[in-house]
């Protein structure tokens, strides 16, 4: 299911309408890029739902806590059974290594509009049933310092399930694709996404590779002083194709939600 969210101020901007990640299909993930070494980003976790007797992947996620998962509010603002696969690399095979969890709550950004995509907020915290046991497979995930802004070209990778086209053949096994960082005053400049992309938003490629259905919620990671730290919560794209050009894969940046991811684990 595709929700397509058309801002009043860009009606007449066809190409610049952004367009949700998230699918039901579990065939349309990462355009462009690479299968990923098995369990090498440790805290990427498959959000899924029950639907009949049955669990289907819609989302990405990150590990950052044992009992805490973060994500994209689109992804989880209608009420499911939901649970989340770690230490999975193929997600239609039992390799031996999965946890499953069910989550217990759904705390979502008390300003996130499920009508604005431009509003942003577009994040939320999942807690889990029971905490996950951390190993070799299942690790937790570094955030950044509050407030941190990433420069442009920044190294960062995108990762989740699926297509290395728009249209193309699929894959069940975890992808990741390289995806530099586009500072917010290219981005936002009016042959880009202009005032669609807040300050609050990172964006990130722009070019032939890029996020795509199902991709939503998961991490982007960043090369920091020789570490990965997830900096962006996968959003949205244009409704013109995933890897239109100038329209970089849009992320909400986490190091603007430090004090509530802070408040809502601290209660």
């Amino acid at each position: 299911m595709l929700r397509i969210l058309l801002l009043s101020t860009l009606a007449a901007l066809a190409l610049a309408e952004p367009r949700y990640l998230e699918d039901l299909a579990i065939e349309e993930r990462v355009v462009g890029g690479e299968v990923a070494k098995p369990n090498s980003w440790p805290w990427q976790i498959s959000l899924q739902f029950l639907s009949a007797l049955d669990y289907f992947h819609t989302c990405g996620g990150t590990l950052i806590r044992p009992g805490w998962v973060l994500t994209a509010a689109h992804c989880v603002d209608i009420p499911r059974n939901w649970r989340v696969i770690l230490g999975d690399h193929d997600i239609t095979k039992h390799e031996g290594h999965e946890q499953s969890l069910t989550v217990s709550r759904v705390y979502i950004h008390p300003n996130w509009n499920t009508d604005s995509v431009s509003s942003g907020y577009d994040i939320a915290l999942l807690q889990l049933s029971t905490d996950a046991t951390l190993n070799s497979y299942v690790q937790l995930a570094t955030l950044p310092p509050a407030g941190q802004v990433l420069p442009h070209n920044n190294e960062c990778y995108i990762t989740g399930w699926g297509r290395t086209q728009t249209g193309g053949s699929t894959s069940s096994q975890l992808k990741q694709a390289l995806l530099p960082v586009v500072d917010h005053n290219t981005c936002s400049r009016s042959d880009w996404w202009g005032s669609i992309v807040k300050d609050t938003m990172i964006c990130s490629g722009g070019g032939e590779v890029s996020g795509c259905q199902g991709d939503s919620g998961g991490p982007l990671n960043c090369l920091v002083n020789g570490k990965y730290v997830v900096h962006g919560v996968t959003s949205f794209v244009s409704a013109a194709g995933c890897n239109t050009n100038k329209k970089p894969t849009v992320f909400t940046r986490v190091s603007a939600y430090n004090s509530w991811i802070n408040a809502i684990i601290g209660n």
